[in-house]
């Protein structure tokens, strides 16, 4: 190895430790990374480098750089059976056999290779071809990593259009910083992967409350927001007659739907209740608060009729909804024991939501509406139908409540 190249690997692992210790992103890592090899000589065409992804939706994702267009990231939904391009490429190849480096020459005249990602980069007019396997965790030594199930870690290959591709130099330089760079990459997917799990299971605001460091116990703050609680109809009678991976489904075909209008206007699903859900509407002022939940009602009314009407159409269960609506104060934060802690909302509003809830099969009104959202919402633009005061379990005082009349339904 010359001195120059010495003297570059030194360079780029402190680079690499800094942006690691800095928390730089696994785009920003790589990219930039890229950029450095470029300055010290090394003839890159192209990155590649695929790890696995802890998320609900998809089990990977790759990231490339080219250098004529620079940086882009892909996710890989999850696949009951492996896709062909996978299957074909040198990157399984290297772990069904337990290869954890792999170069092939493609410029060479006459060559052709066996992988289907290789004879396409040598028609684009590659040279060279180096790969590794990092592994970020242990492997059974007698089984190995699975290809179709991959483990932990970083998968990353190198493409070089240079004439003689890379030289052994430019070899040295990425194989003694790629420790280097595995663990600045583990670095960022560890906090990449926490924020993902945290919002997924949290929801949005809980979840960067929690990784920004609100995880004492006991920890609340108080907020003016309307409280939004959807529930399905006549669920426990369909549990009884309905298979329970069909009951499931149907759940979640109904909460996406919930979940998505909520966040479209910006509420906070806060968690899952059986067949219900609770979520909030915080946007300082309550009268926009109130105007956002009237209008996810609305869109949810129309969604869940469009929903329902084509899971009927398929023969596949349906049902229909209830929804109630309170406003006041909550209290919103770190709540139960020491070793189990829920990020959720406490208080007489969020109680009396649930009252206002039970008074669905009595009034015969899918949307129930308290006093405080229509006093919130008078600068809105919905007829808020008043039908009566009532007793509510619970609650001292009689309450007023109402519906939404949408005019032409």
């Amino acid at each position: 190895m010359s001195c120059q190249t010495i003297a570059n690997t030194k360079n780029l692992s402190e680079w690499l430790v800094a942006n690691g210790l800095e928390g730089a992103s696994q785009g920003q890592l790589l990219e930039e990374y890229c950029n450095k090899l470029l300055a010290m000589g090394v003839p890159l065409l192209r990155l590649h480098v695929a790890q696995r992804a802890f998320h609900p939706e998809y089990g990977g994702i790759g990231f490339d750089w080219l250098r004529e267009s620079g940086f882009s990231d892909e996710q890989y939904t999850y696949s009951e059976t492996p896709v062909q391009q996978w299957l074909a490429s040198p990157f399984y190849m290297m772990l069904q056999e337990r290869i954890w480096e792999y170069r092939e020459r493609i410029g060479i005249e006459g060559h052709q290779s066996t992988f289907p990602l290789l004879q396409g980069l040598q028609e684009s007019g590659a040279t060279d071809y180096v790969a590794a396997a990092v592994l970020f965790e242990k492997p059974d030594p007698s089984k190995g990593p699975d290809p179709n199930d991959t483990p932990e870690g970083m998968l990353i290959s190198w493409t070089s259009d240079a004439a003689d591709g890379f030289s052994d130099d430019d070899v040295a330089l990425l194989k003694e910083t790629l420790p280097v760079l595995g663990l600045a990459l583990k670095s960022a997917a560890n906090r990449q992967m926490a924020s993902d799990l945290l919002k997924v299971y949290l929801g949005r605001d809980a979840g960067q409350r929690v990784l920004s460091g609100e995880i004492r116990r006991g920890s609340l703050q108080s907020l003016d927001a309307v409280i939004f609680y959807f529930d399905l109809s006549g669920f426990t009678v369909m549990t009884e007659q309905i298979p329970a991976p069909s009951i499931v489904e149907m759940l979640n075909d109904y909460f996406a739907l919930a979940v998505k209008i909520v966040r479209e206007h910006g509420g906070h699903v806060l968690k899952f209740m059986g067949d219900g859900m609770l979520a909030m509407f915080d946007h300082g002022e309550m009268g926009d608060a109130a105007k956002s939940a009237l209008d996810a009602s609305v869109d949810l009314g129309a969604g869940m009729e469009v929903l329902s009407a084509g899971r009927a159409a398929k023969g596949l269960p349906h049902t229909g909804y209830t929804l109630a609506l309170h406003a006041g104060e909550i209290l919103y934060g770190n709540i139960g024991a020491e070793t189990r802690l829920d990020f959720t909302v406490i208080g007489s509003a969020v109680n009396q939501t649930a009252r206002i809830g039970g008074m669905h099969g009595a009034l015969g009104q899918k949307v129930l509406i308290s006093q405080a959202v229509q006093n919130a919402a008078v600068d809105t633009e919905y007829d808020l139908v008043p039908l009566g005061r009532y007793m509510l379990r619970g609650v001292t005082e009689p309450q007023m409540l109402y519906t939404l009349y949408l005019r032409g339904s």
